[in-house]
């Protein structure tokens, strides 16, 4: 059976992550079942890029497959923001509450059909060699 280990701390994500594998011959581990403390950072551009980049650092700390994610609210009237921010859309200490109320603080005033927004989520499946597969 192959071992992956899930890189999030999130209990949400994790619960997902493990429905979505259900059935699969798969030992799954969570961070604190691998011992790993590590909370690499965010500091790219993309939801992919960063997917990537913790991805590759769960693999290299575990020397397992290691799945990991980037995810944010992307707004339309805000041009894609907060985007890659949304955890710190509103400040480093900032609530769920704090960051709705500042998207909605930006876009008070926007008709209710420019209003749009979409959830990204980008999982990316890194390998201790390196090799890395995004979707």
């Amino acid at each position: 059976m192959i071992k992956l280990l899930i890189g999030t701390n999130n209990p949400g994500k994790l619960r997902e992550y493990l429905e979505i594998l259900a059935g699969l011959p798969l030992e799954t581990l969570t961070l604190a079942q691998a011992g790993i403390s590590v909370d690499p950072d965010e500091p790219h551009e993309t939801f992919e890029a960063n997917a990537l980049h913790k991805a590759r650092v769960f693999a290299r700390e575990s020397g397992l497959p290691a799945l990991a994610d980037d995810s944010g609210l992307s707004v339309d009237a805000l041009q894609g923001r907060p985007g890659v921010y949304s955890k710190r859309y509103a400040g480093p200490n900032a609530s769920d509450d704090d960051r709705m109320y500042k998207v909605l603080s930006e876009i008070e005033g926007t008709p209710d059909e420019r209003r749009g927004a979409q959830f990204v989520c980008v999982s990316v499946l890194a390998f201790p060699d390196g090799r890395s597969v995004s979707a």
